[in-house]
């Protein structure tokens, strides 16, 4: 049990990455990481939203009908999308980077991370199971958000989380803030991953 629990946590984070080797919530990997900051934000709230609604649907697994079950999931994660958006609203620190995510926060709704994991796992599973899977599937799509915005912060701008960090005479790269390098970064980043791991590479 404690092993299985073990490869439930750690296995979204290395192995089975959801972006990286699942190819799942691409688009905001590309939108949201010109900033480290934003990028943070919109990784806390991915992880938030698809935990509880995993604990939640995995609650609720054996009183939904099969044939409303898309609706209902679709609800709660609804439900949790719109108290994230809420807290970063009233957040006195947090108000400003909402507004910069704007439409993202919301859109959260549709990403396949969440959905996919309540589909493939809250929904056969307990709800601790559940809750750790979301919250370890929401961990590892974060760590490559952050990856890609620290480097597209650090060559696009000379700054990280908004503190100038590369000498004044450093000349920013507009091209590593367009949503084409990010797609090119997040490709090397696929690319280590799975030469790194023999099991993911294609015989």
């Amino acid at each position: 049990m404690a092993q299985k629990l073990k490869d439930t946590i750690l296995n979204p984070i290395l192995k089975g990455n959801p972006i990286t080797v699942l190819v799942l919530g691409i688009c905001s990997s590309l939108a949201v990481t010109v900033q480290l900051k934003g990028a943070i934000v919109m990784a806390l709230s991915v992880t938030i939203v698809t935990a509880l609604s995993s604990l939640v649907c995995s609650l609720l697994r054996n009183t939904i009908p099969n044939r409303v079950r898309i609706i209902v999931q679709l609800v709660v994660v609804a439900l949790m999308v719109i108290l994230v958006d809420q807290i970063l609203k009233a957040g006195e620190g947090t108000y400003a980077i909402d507004k910069q995510l704007s439409v993202y926060i919301g859109l959260i709704i549709t990403n396949c991370i969440v959905m996919g994991r309540i589909e493939a796992f809250a929904l056969g599973n307990k709800p601790v199971p559940s809750f750790l899977d979301g919250l370890a599937n929401g961990i590892g799509y974060g760590l490559i958000l952050i990856v890609v915005a620290f480097f597209r912060e650090l060559l696009g701008s000379g700054t990280l989380l908004g503190f100038q960090v590369l000498p004044a005479s450093y000349v920013p790269n507009n091209l590593v803030i367009l949503p084409p390098f990010a797609l090119i970064l997040l490709g090397c980043i696929i690319w280590v991953h799975r030469a790194c791991d023999k099991d993911l590479q294609e015989k």
